[in-house]
């Protein structure tokens, strides 16, 4: 589901210099995997999932999602790409002057989906992340936890393979983000591959599962278990 090849991500930073925040990566994560992406804050792993989307494509060497190559990809094609996949953001990145419902749908508005089968596919999503009761509600009326779970609604309405989440729980209290760990893991069961930067080792370590490590502008595989706080 994706594939890595020898990626390099820099930035530039005044003086016309470049950050070098990650080099010559080269991973895979299969279908249906779920795979946390750990380091410190400023490692790399949000700089990655962005990657992955295209905000910031490589520098050098290729990224694949499913059948879109970072190398061959051209720029119209993206938006056919992010629809294979769903981003989940820690800041929540909802509309304020919008309710749940509406929050929700306008994902499938921007694909031109219309009318009464929307409706039915927001419902349906609110309900698998246990928010078809606050349907009416704006966010600012909404607790963190459920904020995070209307983002997830989001990601996945549009039935996508793969879930990007950057620290999810980064924001929540250790009750509220375990019950977003179990969401993920749910919707990962389904079928969903998923790929989670955080910097919650306690989360990792008690729902364990592959763990990559930015490292030096590398990336290792390390124990979930071996991690500490």
């Amino acid at each position: 589901m994706i594939e890595l090849n020898n990626v390099s991500i820099s930035f530039p930073v005044p003086g016309g210099e470049a950050r070098h925040v990650l080099e010559n990566i080269s991973l895979k994560i299969g279908r249906g995997e779920l795979v946390y992406l750990v380091g410190p804050t400023g490692s790399g792993k949000s700089s990655l999932l962005r990657s992955l989307y295209m905000e910031h494509p490589p520098q050098t060497g290729s990224i694949r999602i499913v059948d879109f190559s970072s190398s061959t990809m051209k720029r119209s094609e993206i938006p056919y790409l992010r629809r294979s996949l769903g981003v989940v953001f820690q800041d929540f990145q909802l509309l304020p002057d919008r309710n749940v419902f509406d929050n929700v749908a306008f994902a499938q508005f921007v694909t031109g989906n219309r009318g009464k089968s929307v409706k039915n596919r927001v419902i349906q999503v609110l309900s698998r992340v246990g928010l078809s009761h606050k349907r009416n509600q704006f966010p600012h009326e909404l607790s963190g936890g459920e904020q995070q779970r209307v983002v997830i609604a989001r990601a996945i309405i549009n039935e996508p393979w793969i879930i990007l989440a950057d620290e999810p729980t980064g924001n929540l209290d250790p009750t509220v983000a375990d019950q977003i760990q179990k969401l993920l893991i749910g919707l990962n069961r389904s079928g969903m591959t998923v790929l989670m930067a955080t910097h919650d080792y306690r989360l990792v370590r008690n729902y364990p599962s592959r763990t990559l490590a930015v490292m030096n502008k590398r990336i290792v595989e390390v124990d979930p278990r071996s991690l500490s706080s």
